[in-house]
């Protein structure tokens, strides 16, 4: 049974060096192809790049109405047109870069409510991220730690996240830059968390009423807070989601 409060919304998370399947996956969540979807490239210091691959991307694969939605120094998140574009966009898009840009423009502003707010109460709502786009989404997020040090007391720093999904971290590029050690410090230290991993090419759409399902290619695991001896594993093919 879940909680009352439990967000309705779909929350979607890749572990970075996407690819068209994964972003096929994403578009086929969409109930229709002309829904505003937008590309929020926050994280990003090569913004004009990576909103472009995308957005040409997304069109590709048949979404028709792909915008690029700028917040940074020079575009502020309660704008009324960007937060016109928040009240209608059916899918929001965070993509990769540092995850602490996301929270340092988006903390305490009122399209920070507004998104969790929809998340919560819209059952058509679609927020996605990869790479650190996918770390910021939840309650905690990962921000440094890397190998052996990350083992280290102090070798890690965890922050909070957007909110979206409580008790929960997502951490990104899991196997190939080898980041089992700092989610598993993180989760040591934050024992009311899950943890997620995700390895690259890899994809988990989490919504209200089933469990994470892997959505492409890749690995993911899942691993419980607290002593961190209940582990996970899965290595699946292109599953169904």
């Amino acid at each position: 049974m879940l909680p009352s409060d439990f967000p309705l919304g779909t929350l979607v998370a890749f572990g970075g060096g996407d690819d068209d399947a994964l972003l096929a996956r994403l578009c086929a969540l969409l109930p229709l192809p002309e829904l505003p979807v937008e590309i929020i490239t926050t994280a990003s210091r090569e913004v004009a790049a990576t909103a472009t691959a995308y957005q040409q991307a997304l069109r590709d694969l048949g979404c028709q109405q792909v915008r690029h939605l700028a917040i940074d120094e020079h575009h502020p998140a309660d704008h009324p047109a960007t937060l016109r574009r928040l009240h209608q966009a059916a899918l929001v898009f965070f993509t990769g870069g540092d995850q602490e840009r996301i929270t340092d423009f988006l903390t305490g502003t009122e399209f920070l409510r507004v998104l969790r707010h929809r998340f919560q109460t819209d059952a058509a709502f679609l927020v996605a991220g990869t790479s650190a786009g996918a770390a910021a989404l939840p309650a905690y997020m990962l921000v440094d730690g890397q190998g052996w040090r990350a083992l280290r007391k102090g070798g890690i720093q965890v922050l909070p996240g957007l909110g979206l999904l409580p008790s929960l971290l997502i951490d990104q590029h899991f196997v190939e830059r080898a980041r089992f050690g700092r989610l598993a410090h993180a989760l040591l230290t934050h024992a009311n968390c899950l943890g997620l991993g995700l390895s690259e090419e890899t994809g988990v759409i989490i919504r209200v009423g089933s469990r994470p399902k892997c959505s492409a290619t890749g690995r993911w695991w899942c691993w419980m807070a607290g002593s961190c001896t209940a582990i996970t594993w899965a290595a699946l093919g292109r599953a169904s989601p």
